[in-house]
């Protein structure tokens, strides 16, 4: 059996509705340029804030996706 060897990077998706939308925007924009994703992790939920209102949910996502050797 082949072994295989996956990359790990961190995104950070934003959105003004919900930290889902953060996560799920990472996700999709990151399956644009990237084939073969695999797992995506939140790792952290913070908020921007601004004048003591809420103006953005950040979602930091960990997602792994095959790496391919060009050999």
């Amino acid at each position: 059996m082949a072994s295989s060897i996956y990359k790990v990077i961190e995104l950070v998706g934003t959105s003004t509705e919900s930290w889902e939308e953060a996560a799920r925007g990472a996700v999709e924009r990151a399956s644009k340029s990237l084939r073969d994703l695999r797992v995506a992790e939140v790792v952290e939920l913070d908020m921007q804030i601004t004048d003591g209102k809420i103006e953005a949910y950040r979602a930091k996502v960990k997602v792994s996706f095959k790496f391919e050797d060009n050999q």
